[in-house]
């Protein structure tokens, strides 16, 4: 008995030593780290799927008109990634511009678009495309540009350029770098 007792003494110091050691080891118990700014701002606030977005003008318009499957909007940067967006641009005259890409991101205080991978801006009235990798958009003067190859289209005719600006209210574009183009001459009714 007395051999029992000695015994289950002896592991009460042993566990006693070892807790002992373990507190000297981590004295303060569980730390508080601070919070890094830089890290929360990049925290989304606002993730939504399925999601239409429409920014206004000061006049009460509608400026751009933005739907996605899945929007991730992070307040402190102002910043929203649309994956594959469809943007509906509008001009002074309420003519509407059609603009597709893989990945899309606004900032909701400039109001600008960048819209990366497989680009596309389309004009329907007038039936010509632009094609790019990274298309700009500034909605408050509805200018679009691009700092990458872009291809404009309306068939048969096509131009390629290393770079492109288009004013959606003036009707104006404009290609520098390399431009290049097809012409086909136009065929009269019954000459072929």
């Amino acid at each position: 008995m007395l051999k029992t007792l000695r015994t289950r003494l002896g592991l009460a110091l042993i566990v006693l030593a070892l807790g002992g050691f373990l507190v000297w080891l981590d004295p303060g118990g569980p730390q508080t780290v601070p919070t890094d700014p830089e890290a929360r701002a990049e925290e989304p606030g606002h993730v939504l799927h399925k999601a239409e977005l429409t920014l206004f003008d000061e006049q009460g318009n509608i400026q751009q008109g933005l739907t996605t499957p899945r929007l991730v909007h992070t307040p402190q940067s102002a910043s929203t990634l649309a994956e594959t967006p469809h943007a509906t641009l509008y001009d002074s005259e309420r003519r509407i511009w059609n603009a597709t890409s893989e990945i899309g991101t606004l900032n909701t205080r400039s109001q600008e678009l960048t819209l990366s991978g497989n680009a596309r801006l389309i004009a329907p009235d007038e039936g010509w495309q632009l094609d790019t990798d990274v298309l700009h958009y500034e909605g408050k003067t509805a200018h679009a540009w691009s700092n990458t190859h872009v291809l404009l289209q309306q068939p048969p005719q096509r131009m390629t350029a290393q770079r492109m600006d288009a004013w959606l209210n003036e009707e104006e574009v404009r290609l520098e770098g390399n431009v290049q183009g097809h012409h086909p001459p136009e065929t009269q009714p019954g000459q072929e």
